[in-house]
């Protein structure tokens, strides 16, 4: 499968055809490849290509997938990043594919694609690869420490790793050159400039303009490009700027034609332009990145500072440059490149294709490479000092230079002004105009060949330019310098000041030699004293002229000493002085002629050993150390090849050998040795000569002195073993040449393995390495260079061969074993034991190895367990060797064999010994699995663990069992066992069911799944157990059960059986398992809580058990226990999955509270109640619902006493009193209710505090929670409330969590929530729900589907009516609040048609089914839900659904009102506007006029009569509804504003229609409804009165009760507003009978009249004395019951009398009958009456007054002023209205002081 960038999706198809395996692929044809394979029969099929191709194929598959995952998940810069990646790793792969690579690119392709492999896993999250040589490395093939070693390097690798620095080039191109102002040719000279050091540091670019800013040129169109070579990582520290210098060619003044004539060209300065290399670095991030940069080119205000015009720039220097017109100069294009010139050239074809040109640095680079030939000499033009010449002004001077031979030719192309253009013969520098003293700092490089440089010379000449007509260059002078002097020595780099000859353009140069006699500079005259007196030219006394030069050669030499050496022969008197300073000669110098040097220096041993001896030996090691320097460290191959092609000095060695003893010998006696340790530390080629010069003697003598030369090589190790054997804690300097010797002793093996056998060596070796002393006799710095010496031991090839392996392998052990002891230098350490296991494993087949094993764990094993017992606690010193010691660990037992583990358990002295052991090893693997000491990326290694601990557990647990069982029980050992492999199945590196198939199968495949291993090792071991497995009862509980809850059915298969294990050693040993039962509930609620577990172990868990316990006596109690924690396991997983981020509060909330619930009710774990309790607290805070929170709280409150008790902490809690807690908990509470609102349930808990705070004499806490209580009154009377909205949920399906599963709960909504708000949310936090549409109960298809059904609808709450405060004085506000809280009742509606539908009004047949719902808590509770505990349906009439309705609407003006009479709404009266309208000009179901036209209709009353009382309900509520509209309109005007004065209107006059409308229909049916029922309910109304009237009933709010059935009774004959025709109608009707109310009137009126009845009522009026408004109250609503009854006692006697008129009389009646249209007038209409009372015994007989609702005011004795007298009328009922007034007014009276 490939993956190719242009996105197309590739199809693979595989075909069996009969044996043959056939591959039909369709690939896009721009990336497709054939594979090769190779395939044997009945084998796996093996791609032939390259492993890193098949790596990259099955990476960018898998990166695929997640690829897309990043967009999905919104990480838009790594997606972006990847996918660059992977168009990276396809062009990479294609690459490799095509197969047309040479070795080093193929090799640097595959370094790109696994830098870019290992960058994708690691931001992706996958393992890291561990490689070796860019491929992946198979784990089983190399130790466990290699492994260790190249995961490291694999994360650490950014590239190959090299000793020698890396080189950087900077590649420039110049884009263009806008300028406007020169209009002539220009050079262009780029170079690089470090301010620091003020130089230039680089040669120079040079760019050929014409006067239109292109290329001089046309060739060079786009390729006007170079590159800066060899700047090492130093020089881009440096504060570098790129300089461009100007230079144009043309006249001598641009803005002046007259000076100079135009066919004369000058070169001239013009402008110059820096850049700081920091803003390129800062700009280019990425190398490679090609960025664009704008030049400026500033002009010179003074051409005498033109040489320092940079520098001032760089400073800004602003009043010594001109700033250009424009922001356009030179636009150039940089890039930063780094690597090999030959790799660069490589990588970058199409720019070195460009006609680059190379600009190297000044002077050699950081490295300097054998083979690279180079002889350049760098000539700068400093200044100059002339006369003036008798000219008035000064002179132009122009600068020509010539390179000539010895015989005087001129030397052709040995001049380069700068790379990119090619060498010229002659260089003629630039004019500054008028200037005597002219200053130039121009260089130019002359590449002279080396067979030329010996008798060349420079002449320089010197012209001054005139500027008249005919533009002459007129010659005055010149001088001159040789480019070698006589003793053979180049020129110095230094400033040279040049005699300045006179001349004149008839002066001729044929002839150098004429001029060549004369001294050039003042060392040259001092070294000619005797000059002749005539001489060809005349030198200048008062003319001088500076250059300078800089030699960068491999063939020349500016040392005088060199040069001395190497021609030793000719002064050989010198040869002692010339040895003595070659030290003082540079390195460089050196390394160019080191070949020579070196046959020199063996010229001169051979020549005189004792003379020269001792020199020679001291100047080789000076050499030989001065390769050990970085910048000539590739020059030791062409030492080794010196020694090994070219050197001859057969007898050298002897020489050597004795030097070398002799400096040893010495170490004890001298107290500076730094000629001693520079000895030591030249050793290893010291000895390359040694036996490189030994070889040469044999071959030449045949092998003779073979054994003086053995017994000079043993004397010699004597004396190292000497030097080393020495105390140095009393001399630093003996530290130091020791620690010299140990670092270059290593080095020696391979030289001493050409002549001398592996044994011998490895004799040698173990003999110095056994005469260091131990590590507590020398100091901590020896301690480090000896190990170093040890580690460079076992890494050489010496300790590869068996043979010497195990001579030396006791001796390194030792010294190991002596450090780990002590615990110092555990780094160098664990590399040691890395490398002796690398070699171990590569050698594994060896039959040696078995034995080095064996010895190895006899002297490392039990150091290194103690060793990481120390490392591995937390302990930050340490951190950086844990992985590396564990790897050692690692490695050693994964060579150990069944038979080094039997040898190592049966070698324990005693079994307290093997207990130690025991417990070191499994608490060592205890902290391998608890401490992440491998990264979670490094799968390879964590798996290769595992697997290791595993084993050696096998081979570990018969040990075990053998001698700790039975009698020998030892728990300690048996529990860190069972520690230990609890630990091992739940670390999650084996848990595969996390990773992807993949891999799965990749680990399967190789290990199995190790989990199932352990878990029967587990198991097997608690087997054997035996009676002792009550030891672990209840303790390995919990353990076990996290094993159980490991995702893989056969560990739980393995596993669970021990649980009934457990239950029956329990019940054996105490009756029962309630311990058992304790432990792993507690157990199970965390574990299940931290992610585990699912329903397959639930299921495994219940069916497991209840098999096992089926046959136990203890059955019943077994399997109540196995379903107790079945249905806990239930509610745990339901808890955990709402739990998740992702879910809504209300989701976690509800299994909060169903988990809650269960502890408490089902296993009654107080606890974990109250854990859960806070719990759900938080929950409800983090929502900020704060009531919920409070009532959750309350809870835990609930449980505390008011008592002293001491609890422990707990939670938050600290240890306190039980008293102090329940009071810190009551305010916490207090607060919360205070947060939510709800402060008539914070006022309950204020007096419980109070009381508390009363009962200690705490007064200043009582005067606190008492503000608290009326601050919460205030609170009730002035902050508004939102009346939030109710909600019926139901759940349906089995996807819901259990707790919600086919149930219904009913969910108070957040403020100004409404059902379509909540719905939306309730299927956001239920996205796979299906929403129903109806109402409907579900049936059980929907009740036992897969899927999850929503239905949600608004319902009503039915507040209990004691809850609720019915007096009229109480505030909306309070009762409202009443009404919606502590609810546990709902109600809503189905309407539905019963019968056929009534066309005409559907309103008479529409039937309602209303549905209650209980709940099991009321709202609002510990949660916005409750769940609805059962249901009631009941059917409602239409004429109930009517009464219904009204009412409602009435309630909800009422309310609405309310709010605006107090402004709670602040001006906005929409929504009262919108409801008024609503009512009076109902559009959509026609008001309640519709209600009127149904169940008003004569027919309908005719045929219903059982709904009377019903219907006369009906026309209160409807006349109630009218009183509340009117009042509501009174409201309405005074806050309308001006602008809604028209809607205002038009509502006032729809309401005086649906008054009228009212009113008509009302009278109407008066006539109608029987006088029967009237006295009925009114004699009901008088008999309650009296009894509530009674002493010993007497109680205010019984008045209340009996006011609103007198006025539900008389409310139809109140009514006196029907007009005449109305009247007239009830003719025909039969008239109604007389008023019942006189029957009661004689017995009530003499049981309550005179003395009796004064009496009885004045005894309860004294008892109630001091509580005077209850009495006034008393009085006004007996004042208003008396005016009811009068009043539907008139009016039903004038409907009477009005049925019994005729002509006349009737219309005389009718215009009396007016009087009655208000209530208000109904003192009138008595008064109108002509019929007296009979006489009375009171003073005030024959008089009533009747008092209207609101006079009575505070004083009582005030209503005797407002009585209207009238004379009683004769109307039946009216004398008992008069005695109860008399009765009152008795009262009254005598209370009135």
């Amino acid at each position: 499968f490939t993956l190719c960038s242009t996105g197309q999706r590739l199809v693979s198809k595989v075909q069996s055809v009969t044996g043959d395996l056939t591959f039909g692929v369709m690939f896009p044809h721009e990336c497709g490849h054939t594979r090769q394979m190779g395939v044997w029969l009945c084998e796996t099929v093996v791609p032939l290509e390259d492993p890193i191709i098949t790596e990259t194929t099955s990476t960018l598959q898998e990166w695929g997938v997640l690829w897309k995952q990043l967009y999905v998940k919104h990480k838009v810069d790594l997606f972006h990043k990847l996918r660059h990646v992977m168009n990276e790793l396809i062009d990479l792969r294609r690459q490799l594919i095509q197969g047309h690579l040479a070795q080093d690119q193929t090799r640097e392709i595959k370094r790109h694609i696994t830098v870019r492999l290992d960058w994708g896993n690691e931001h992706l999250g996958l393992d890291l690869v561990p490689r070796k040589e860019f491929e992946m490395v198979e784990p089983d093939h190399i130790s466990v420490s290699e492994l260790y070693k190249m995961v490291c390097c694999t994360r650490q690798r950014h590239g190959d790793g090299c000793r020698v620095p890396v080189s950087h080039h900077l590649f420039i191109n110049l884009k263009s050159f806008t300028y406007n102002s020169i209009s002539e040719d220009a050079d262009v000279f780029f170079s690089l400039y470090d301010t620091r050091e003020a130089k230039q540091i680089s040669e120079k670019f040079m760019v050929k303009l014409n006067k239109n800013g292109g290329p001089k040129n046309p060739e060079k169109v786009d390729r006007l490009c170079a590159l800066f070579t060899d700047l090492s990582s130093k020089d881009l520290k440096r504060d570098m700027y790129i300089v461009a210098h100007v230079i144009r060619t043309g006249r001598m003044l641009l803005n002046d034609s007259k000076k100079g004539p135009p066919h004369v060209q000058y070169r001239r300065p013009y402008g110059c332009a820096v850049l700081a290399m920091s803003d390129v670095f800062h700009t280019i991030t990425d190398l490679k990145e090609e960025k664009d940069f704008v030049l400026k080119v500033y002009t010179c205000n003074n051409e005498n500072e033109w040489y320092q015009i940079h520098e001032n720039i760089i400073r800004k220097s602003n009043t010594k440059y001109s700033a250009p017109s424009t922001n356009y100069g030179l636009i150039i294009s940089l890039q930063l490149l780094r690597g090999e010139l030959e790799q660069i050239r490589r990588e970058n074809q199409a720019v070195f294709n460009r006609a680059l040109a190379l600009t190297r640095k000044l002077g050699f680079p950081d490295v300097i490479l054998p083979g690279d030939t180079r002889n350049d000499l760098y000539l700068t033009l400093e200044r100059g000092e002339f006369e003036r010449g008798g000219k008035s002004v000064q002179k132009n001077i122009e600068v020509t230079l010539y390179v000539l031979y010895a015989d005087g030719d001129t030397l052709k192309e040995c001049i380069c002004l700068g790379s990119g253009e090619p060498s010229n013969s002659e260089y003629r520098s630039f004019v500054l105009y008028h200037n005597n003293s002219p200053r130039w700092s121009e260089m130019v490089k002359l590449p002279i060949p080396i067979d030329r440089f010996r008798g060349s010379h420079l002449r320089f000449e010197f012209r001054h330019c005139s500027t008249k007509d005919k533009g002459e260059k007129k010659l005055f002078g010149f001088a001159f310098t040789p480019l070698m002097r006589e003793d053979g020595t180049t020129l110095s780099d230094e400033s040279h000041e040049l005699y300045v000859y006179k001349c004149d353009e008839n002066a001729t140069f044929s002839n150098q030699g004429l001029y060549l006699s004369l001294p050039c500079c003042k060392e040259d005259f001092n070294s000619c004293p005797n000059l002749p007196a005539n001489l060809p030219f005349q030198r200048s006394p008062k003319e001088a002229f500076w250059v300078s030069t800089i030699l960068c050669s491999t063939k020349l030499t500016q040392n005088v000493d060199l040069l001395a050496l190497l021609n030793w022969k000719a002064h050989p008197d010198r040869v002692l002085d010339i040895l003595g300073r070659l030290r003082q000669i540079s390195g460089e110098e050196i390394v160019k002629f080191l070949r020579d040097v070196l046959d020199t220096l063996f010229c001169l041993l051979d020549d005189n050993t004792d003379k020269y001896g001792p020199l020679v030996f001291q100047s080789l090691v000076f050499i030989i150390n001065l390769l050990r320097d970085s910048r000539f460290y590739h020059f030791r191959p062409v030492m080794d090849s010196y020694i090994q092609n070219h050197f001859a000095g057969a007898l050298a060695y002897k020489e050597l050998i004795r030097c070398l003893k002799w400096y040893m010998d010495r170490s004890a006696e001298v107290v500076r040795q730094d000629h001693i340790q520079e000895a030591m530390r030249a050793l290893e080629y010291l000895f390359k000569f040694i036996v490189q010069s030994r070889i040469l003697y044999s071959r030449a003598t045949c092998g003779m002195e073979e054994e003086q030369f053995r017994a000079s090589i043993q004397e010699l190790f004597q004396s190292i073993r000497f030097v080393l054997s020495l105390d140095s804690r009393s001399s630093e300097n003996l530290v130091f040449t020791q620690a010299a010797l140990l670092n270059s002793f290593p080095d020696i093996f391979d030289e001493l393995l050409q002549m001398f056998t592996v044994q011998e060596v490895a004799e040698y070796v173990r003999g110095t390495l056994g005469s260091m002393p131990s590590t507590v006799d020398i100091g901590q710095s020896m301690d480090v260079v000896k190990l170093q010496s040890i580690a460079r031991t076992v890494e050489s090839r010496l300790f590869f061969f068996p043979e010497s392996r195990s001579i030396l392998l006791p001796v390194v052990l030792h010294h190991i074993h002596l450090h780990l002891r002590q615990q110092r230098e555990l780094l160098i350490c664990s590399g040691i034991l890395s490398s002796i296991f690398s070699i171990i494993k590569t050698s594994s087949m060896d039959s040696s190895v078995q034995e080095e094993v064996e010895m190895m764990v006899e002297s490392l094993l039990d150091v290194l367990l103690q060793t990481l017992l120390s490392i591995t606690f937390p302990n930050p010193s340490f951190s950086f060797v844990q992985g590396e010691y564990v790897s050692c660990l690692l490695s050693l037992l994964r060579q150990m064999t069944e038979i080094h583990f039997h040898h190592l358990l049966n070698n324990f002295h005693s079994k307290e010994e093997l207990k130690e052991f025991l417990l070191k090893i499994f608490c060592v693997f205890r902290n391998l699995m608890k401490l992440t000491i491998f990264p979670r990326d490094w799968s390879v290694m964590r798996l290769l663990t595992s697997h290791i601990i595993v084993v050696t557990t096998q081979f570990l647990s018969p040990a075990l069992h053998k001698n700790f069982s039975e009698v020998d029980f030892d728990f300690k050992v048996w529990n860190s066992f069972f520690s230990l492999t609890v630990l091992y199945i739940n670390q999650p590196s084996l848990q595969l069911e996390a990773i992807g198939p993949a891999k799965k199968k990749k680990v399967l495949d190789k290990h199995g799944d190790m989990r199932v291993m352990m878990a029967y090792e587990l198991f097997s071991m608690w087997q054997k157990l035996g009676d002792n497995k009550p030891h672990f009862i209840p303790g390995m509980m919990g353990p076990f059960l996290g094993v159980t809850l490991v995702p893989q059915t056969e560990v739980r298969n393995i596993m669970i059986p021990i649980f009934h294990d457990m239950m029956d050693w329990e019940q054996r040993k105490n009756g029962n398992f309630k311990q058992v039962e304790a432990e792993l509930m507690d157990k199970l609620d965390s574990m299940v809580s931290d992610g585990k577990g699912d329903d397959n172990h639930r299921e495994l868990f219940s069916l497991f058990l209840l098999e096992k316990i089926e046959q136990e006596t203890w059955r019943e109690t077994g399997i109540s226990f196995v379903t107790s924690v079945t249905r806990l396991v239930e509610r745990l997983l339901d808890y955990r999955d709402c739990m998740k981020g992702d879910e809504m509060e209300s989701k976690k909330v509800g299994g909060s509270v169903n988990l809650m619930n269960f502890y408490k009710s089902e296993v009654n774990k107080e606890d974990m109640y109250i854990r859960y309790i806070h719990k759900l607290c938080d929950l409800h805070l983090q929502a900020e619902d704060f009531t919920e929170a409070a009532f959750t709280l309350l809870l835990y409150w609930e449980l505390l006493q008011w008592e002293d008790r001491p609890l422990r902490d707990f939670l938050h809690y600290p240890c306190q009193s039980e008293w102090q807690r329940k009071e810190n908990l009551s305010r916490k509470i207090l607060h919360y209710f205070n947060k939510g609102k709800c402060w008539e349930y914070g006022i309950s808990l204020c007096r419980e505090l109070a009381f508390q705070y009363e009962t200690l004499y705490d007064y200043q806490s009582l005067s606190w929670i008492r503000k608290m209580e009326a601050a919460y009154y205030d609170n009730i009377i002035e902050q508004q409330r939102i009346e939030p909205e109710f909600f019926r949920m139901g759940f349906y399906g089995r996807k819901f969590p259990f707790f919600l599963r086919n149930k219904e709960f009913v969910c108070r909504g957040y403020d100004y929530e409404r059902l379509e708000d909540f719905q939306q949310r309730m299927l956001g936090e239920f996205p796979q729900a299906i929403a129903m549409q109806h109402p409907n109960q579900p049936d059980d298809t929907i009740l036992q589907s897969d899927a999850q059904y929503l239905q949600i609808y608004a319902v009503t709450p039915v507040s209990d009516i004691s809850d609720v405060p019915q007096l009229e004085r109480v505030p909306e506000r309070i009762k409202s609040f009443y009404r919606i809280n502590n609810v546990s009742r709902f109600h809503y509606d189905r309407p539905f048609h019963k019968g056929p539908k009534d066309r005409e009004n559907e309103f008479r047949s529409l039937w309602i089914e209303r549905t209650t719902l209980i709940l099991s808590r009321p709202l609002p509770g510990i949660s916005r839900w409750a769940e609805v505990e059962r249901r009631e349906v009941v059917e409602v009439s239409p004429l109930e659904n009517a009464i219904y309705v009204v009412e409602n609407k009435t309630q909800e003006l009422r309310t609405l009102i309310s709010q605006y009479q107090h402004r709670q709404h602040h001006g906005n009266i929409n929504p009262l506007s919108m409801c008024l309208n609503g009512v009076i000009d109902a559009a959509v179901n026609g008001g309640i006029a519709r209600y009127q036209e149904a169940f008003f209709d004569k027919d309908y009353i005719s045929s219903h009569p059982e709904d009377t009382e019903r219907i006369t309900h009906l026309k209160d509520l409807m006349q109630e509804q009218v009183h509340i509209l009117g009042v509501g309109l009174a409201v309405h005007e005074k806050l309308v504003h001006p602008e809604m004065r028209p809607l205002h209107k038009k509502l006032v006059d729809q309401f005086h229609l649906m008054r009228t409308g009212l009113h008509h229909l009302s009278c109407h049916n008066c006539s109608i409804l029987t006088c029967e029922c009237f006295s009925t309910r009114v004699s009901s109304v008088i008999i309650q009165s009296s009894i509530w009237l009674a002493p010993s009933r007497g109680c205010p709010a019984r008045i209340d009760l009996a006011l609103q059935a007198a006025r539900g009774a008389c409310a139809s004959y109140t009514d006196t507003g029907q007009s005449q025709t109305d009247a007239q109608r009830h003719i025909c009707h039969p008239s109604p009978k007389p008023c019942p109310i006189s029957f009661l009137s004689t017995q009530w009126v003499r049981a309550r009249t005179g003395e009796e009845l004064h009496r009885s009522q004045w005894k309860f009026i004294r008892a109630n004395r001091k509580k005077r408004k209850t009495v006034c109250r008393l009085m006004k609503q007996m004042f208003f019951l008396i005016k009811t009854l009068a009043r539907a006692t008139v009016n039903w006697n004038v409907q009477y009398k009005y049925s019994r008129c005729e002509g006349s009389t009737k219309n005389e009646f009718t215009a009396h009958l007016s009087v009655f249209r208000s209530p208000l007038n109904l003192q009138g209409s008595i008064r109108h009456s002509s019929s007296s009372l009979s006489s009375h015994t009171s003073s005030e007989a024959g008089n009533l007054v009747i008092m209207t609702d609101g006079l009575m005011g505070e004083h009582p004795e005030e209503a005797l002023h407002m009585q209207v007298k009238l004379q009683m009328t004769t109307h039946a009922g009216m004398d008992v209205v008069g005695k109860m007034y008399e009765f009152v007014f008795h009262v009254i009276k005598c209370n009135s002081h």
